[in-house]
């Protein structure tokens, strides 16, 4: 355990310095121990900064994305954030120390294997604010909301529009859009519900399945 400490802080302090991370992301990061969310033969390579196969041809996102996304965000204490693509739950449980007890994270899995993996990682290291669902993440999940911030962990062929329907005014988003070319797009609601968005630059995801997704 002492080992996979000292690989996740020097890991935190790194991209703390590269990345010049807001300090609330930063002590997520620190915090998390991703070793615990991926499959066994790969927890040595935990606190490398790289993507890892979770199984069902899906991934764990590198650590750098997960914090830049993070801080892209802007995330807050006490607020509701949806995220799109659970995967093994690591970017869920980054979130869910941001936001705090009093916020909330919603998290959507299409593959039922993984949200079972995922509930039981966040179960394991008592994460009492982050509800797991089982469904189509690009139609978002309208019970919850409307939500502070969303982000989306796989990239959609364009914004789904029940993402921006389900965004509060005043929200922010981040979503990965393109297939074989893809650009991570910031996209903000006003008070008065106006959409704008705008390009941070490119990135490399898993492509989003679903009715507003890839078929």
């Amino acid at each position: 355990m002492y080992e996979y400490e000292e690989k996740r802080k020097r890991l935190a302090e790194r991209l703390k310095y590269e990345l010049n991370l807001s300090e609330r992301v930063f002590k997520a990061i620190l915090k998390v121990p991703r070793h615990i969310f991926v499959p066994p033969q790969y927890k040595i390579e935990a606190y490398i900064d790289t993507p890892l196969p979770i199984g069902h041809g899906q991934t764990i996102s590198a650590p750098h994305m997960v914090a830049i996304m993070c801080d892209l965000l802007d995330l807050k204490e006490g607020e509701k954030v949806l995220e799109i693509g659970t995967g093994c739950g690591y970017h869920a449980a980054v979130v869910a120390e941001i936001v705090g007890k009093k916020g909330k994270v919603v998290t959507i899995e299409r593959i039922p294997e993984l949200a079972k993996t995922a509930i039981d990682n966040l179960r394991a290291l008592g994460y009492s604010n982050v509800l797991v669902v089982i469904g189509d993440g690009s139609k978002g999940y309208e019970p919850e909301s409307p939500y502070d911030k969303i982000y989306v962990t796989a990239a959609a062929p364009e914004i789904p529009k029940p993402l921006v329907n389900q965004l509060k005014l005043g929200g922010k988003m981040v979503i990965p859009i393109g297939n074989s070319i893809q650009w991570l797009y910031i996209v903000e609601k006003d008070e008065k519900g106006k959409i704008s968005k705008w390009n941070w630059g490119s990135v490399r995801f898993v492509p989003l399945i679903g009715e507003y997704g890839f078929r």
